[in-house]
């Protein structure tokens, strides 16, 4: 029999175990470990120096848009040359020393130039996808790829899209999915480790920027796929859009909704939970809150709860805490900055331009949210309905050289946080912060 003492010790053991995994959470994918932009870390800085807090290292990296991933004490970031191609990097989250890195041949270049998509880590593999197309698996160990497949020209992809593909791709037990959005495969799951096609669905309308998102639809686990609608120019409405379910097991379509229209679509779905789902776009598009409802034939039913053309997101999907959704809802007609919106769809306050947020990344960790503004600062802000309440921020992010400020600065990666360390991606730059204790 175990003794009471070794019962103890066990437990204390596990019980050290568990604290410590939450501590050095990794951040293995495209908006973390929940993909919800959230994080478990728990002691978070709540005051920095006067030059803002200590950067542990920064890495030269190509101008670009792609954000990192962290895992094991690594960091890897899908990097890009547009005269060559893409380039799967990986450095020490310690130190930031590139230990090793596999490149591949993709020349080519779009309007807003440069890497898109955050890859995703499962088991001793990466997956990423680069702005024309190129899905690959790499083995981290030995660096070498494991398959690779094109989710454009495989399935009838002629001309590259306007800005081309981002995609961050989406793993689901023994399958990856992503959007393909070609003519022959709207969304697409792959064996994990075999790249054999495991389902595809239609196509789902004209091609858009959104990657799938994960949702919990009665109990059960839903892909969301948002589809860009048809006829505006450079983010005008349009028509056509709409916002689908899928089996993510047999790529079945169980439900859609079709009053969406947003011809540039970049954020994925937001699950807001008891089977809500929150749709935000950039330009005029806003907000749609549905509600999607399993009935007792097994068939689905799709409520519209409201829209709200005040609160919206150009790049990254809004962040959810205590029954509030904080934003960056900053595009070419409006300049709101930083938004609060209530579950039934109240606008609580905005920045506006004082501060303005542009695009910028965020994740709530410790009841906080690090935000970056899109343009040179860090925030420490105090999540609060009933104002904007920002404790500390400072300058780190820079201005590339050659980039084109008709646009902002352009600093609009999604950020990661493990370990206490707070890893940020400018238009030159991968950079290491120490955020937590």
């Amino acid at each position: 029999m175990i003794t009471k003492i070794c019962r103890r010790s066990i437990f204390l053991f596990f019980c050290f175990v568990a604290i410590n995994s939450i501590y050095a959470q990794d951040w293995p994918q495209y908006l973390g470990p929940n993909g919800n932009s959230s994080s478990s870390q728990k002691g978070i800085l709540r005051s920095w120096p006067e030059k803002g807090p200590e950067v542990l290292w920064t890495v030269n990296v190509g101008i670009g848009y792609g954000g990192p991933v962290v895992k094991d004490g690594k960091v890897y970031l899908l990097d890009r040359d547009d005269k060559v191609g893409d380039k799967m990097r990986c450095f020490d989250l310690s130190s930031g020393k590139e230990l090793w890195n596999f490149g591949y041949d993709a020349p080519g270049s779009v309007m807003f130039p440069g890497s898109r998509s955050v890859p995703t880590l499962d088991g001793n593999r990466i997956y990423s996808c680069g702005p024309y197309g190129n899905l690959y698996c790499i083995d981290i160990n030995t660096h070498k790829p494991v398959w690779n497949k094109n989710v454009w020209t495989d399935f009838g992809g002629g001309q590259i899209p306007r800005w081309a593909i981002t995609q961050c791709p989406l793993v689901y037990g023994d399958l990856l999915i992503l959007a393909s959005q070609a003519p022959q495969a709207g969304v697409v799951a792959y064996e994990k480790l075999t790249g054999k096609v495991r389902w595809t669905t239609p196509s789902l309308g004209p091609v858009g920027y959104v990657s799938p998102a994960i949702v919990k639809i009665s109990r059960d686990s839903h892909v969301v796929m948002i589809t860009a609608s048809s006829g505006g120019s450079y983010g005008e409405s349009g028509s056509g859009g709409k916002v689908v379910g899928i089996n993510p097991l047999t790529g079945k379509i169980l439900w859609e909704y079709t009053n969406w229209q947003c011809s540039i679509p970049v954020p994925s779905a937001v699950d807001a939970g008891e089977g809500r789902v929150l749709i935000t776009g950039g330009y005029q598009a806003g907000a749609a809150m549905i509600k999607v409802e399993k009935k007792a034939d097994g068939s689905y039913v799709v409520t519209e709860l409201y829209k709200n053309a005040d609160f919206g997101a150009h790049t990254q999907p809004p962040v959810l805490y205590n029954g509030y959704f904080y934003t960056q809802y900053t595009t070419n007609e409006r300049k709101d900055g930083m938004v609060c919106m209530s579950m039934d769809g109240q606008i609580k306050w905005k920045t506006g331009r004082s501060p303005l947020f542009d695009k910028g990344g965020s994740i709530l960790a410790d009841g906080l949210l690090l935000s970056t503004d899109g343009s040179n600062k860090l925030y420490l802000i105090e999540p609060d309905p009933s104002a904007f309440k920002p404790i500390a921020s400072a300058a780190l992010l820079v201005v590339a050289s050659g980039t084109d400020t008709r646009f902002g600065t352009q600093n609009w990666a999604p950020l990661a946080l493990a370990d206490g360390k707070l890893l940020i991606r400018d238009q030159s730059r991968l950079m290491c912060v120490k955020v937590a204790k």
